[in-house]
């Protein structure tokens, strides 16, 4: 018992990472369609496949990108979308693995996918927050910090 808490315990780092300040809603999202389903996302998906070694977190998350691009998924690509670049993927690079899935997967899909980016990245741009601080020489300068979605 104490061994299954401590192994979901591992799990937690990749989830705070890809969901970032959204990771309670989501689970809360889940546990309301099943519990079970919530259960088997949280435990077998993120404790257990994401916490494998051998590929980073930013390399697993462009790779679920590509995945959800493929299956059609438009919410749970977003999702992975914020999580890529949560992991430190760029923007060029989420574009990158977005342009190589139009030789297999076709347009179609593509352009949704370049949807849901377009939808975060206008999101991420509502959410910078300008604040001005003093610096330490007395000169104003002006910072901005971007919220999760």
């Amino acid at each position: 018992m104490a061994q299954d808490k401590q192994d979901r315990g591992a799990g937690q780092k990749a989830r705070e990472v890809i969901f970032g300040s959204q990771q309670e809603r989501i689970l809360e999202r889940l546990q309301g369609l099943d519990s079970d389903l919530m259960a088997y996302i949280r435990d077998f998906a993120y404790d257990t496949v994401y916490e494998r070694p051998g590929l980073d977190l930013k390399t697993k998350e462009l790779m679920a990108c590509v995945l959800l691009t493929s299956l059609g998924s438009p919410p749970e690509l977003r999702t992975h979308l914020r999580g890529a670049m949560n992991a430190g993927a760029s923007e060029q690079e989420v574009r990158e693995v977005l342009l190589f899935c139009v030789p297999y997967l076709g347009f179609p899909r593509t352009l949704a996918a370049f949807e849901q980016l377009r939808g975060l990245l206008e999101h991420r741009e509502r959410k910078v927050v300008h604040v001005k601080t003093s610096h330490p020489q007395g000169q104003e300068v002006e910072e901005s910090t971007a919220e999760d979605q």
